[in-house]
């Protein structure tokens, strides 16, 4: 479950999990290395040999579009790979965020940071542009990204937010959800206990998310699940105070409610799950 941000850390003494792998430089590629593209077959639906177009026509007219006879465009030589290594920084980075380990208010730069996960600056980049969209971060021009400063006031109204979105659906799910369905969530609340227990918050973080989505994809509203848990995602980061806001019993306090929000849920008992979610996102504050 633990991700690593130990690569961030660049120091190789035990940290949370293995190191983001070192990829090739757009150098090294260019070299004539192999690429994930070199075989794959380009015939298909309205394409003939060497990916022109076939029998049924201009390949771009399939799609609707105009291609006024231009010239077919180099199949893309990194595609998979760079979008596979930005995913990995990308989920290094959040954990070092949620882990305390990038400074509110601090700058960085993609290429210090991409040093110290040995990749080069244009995936860290992609990377902090998407923790740019989350709030996460903010640009500062000629320089990187700045750690964005949150405060209590913040927090408290992602919980306020939070509460407005979870709240109703599970007063609903708790009226209309068969029993079993609840039963079938227990492994992931358990998880969450194993995470608190450990004292890592990334790892907490990851599992407590996982257990919120599921319970909310009961109610089939995809949107609502992808709305909130972006809104659960930027309640971990960590306060302006301190790398760390909350402590292990904390942690392990928040898992303890998951259970027994789980046994009200199955036993669909309204008033129960009504005072146990209240009580839970109030600590959440």
């Amino acid at each position: 479950m633990e991700r690593s941000a130990q690569g961030f850390a660049g120091t190789g003494a035990p940290g949370t999990g293995a190191r983001v792998p070192a990829q090739p430089r757009a150098t090294d590629r260019d070299r004539g290395a192999p690429t994930p593209f070199a075989d794959v077959p380009t015939t298909g639906a309205g394409s003939g040999p060497g990916g022109g177009p076939g029998p049924g026509g201009d390949a771009g007219a399939v799609r609707g579009e105009h291609t006024h006879g231009e010239t077919p465009l180099e199949r893309p030589r990194s595609l998979v790979q760079r979008s596979s290594v930005r995913g990995q920084i990308l989920d290094a980075l959040r954990t070092a965020l949620v882990a305390g380990e990038l400074t509110p208010g601090e700058v960085y730069s993609a290429p210090v940071l991409g040093e110290r996960f040995g990749v080069s600056a244009t995936p860290v980049r992609e990377a902090m542009q998407q923790l740019a969209l989350e709030g996460a971060v903010e640009v500062v021009p000629n320089r990187g990204f700045r750690v964005v400063v949150r405060g209590t006031r913040e927090l408290a109204e992602l919980a306020e937010v939070r509460a407005l979105i979870e709240v109703p659906v599970m007063l609903r799910l708790a009226r209309t959800v068969p029993a079993e369905r609840w039963t079938e969530l227990r492994p992931l609340a358990e998880a969450t206990v194993r995470a608190a227990a450990s004292g890592c918050r990334a790892t907490y973080a990851e599992s407590d998310r996982a257990f919120h989505r599921a319970l909310l994809g009961l109610s089939g509203n995809g949107q609502l699940v992808s709305v909130a848990d972006d809104l659960h995602r930027r309640s971990q980061w960590p306060l302006v105070g301190g790398p760390v806001s909350r402590g292990r019993a904390d942690l392990v306090a928040d898992a303890a409610e998951h259970l027994a929000l789980l046994e009200a849920l199955g036993a669909g008992d309204v008033d129960v799950v009504r005072a146990l979610v209240r009580e839970h996102f109030a600590g959440a504050r």
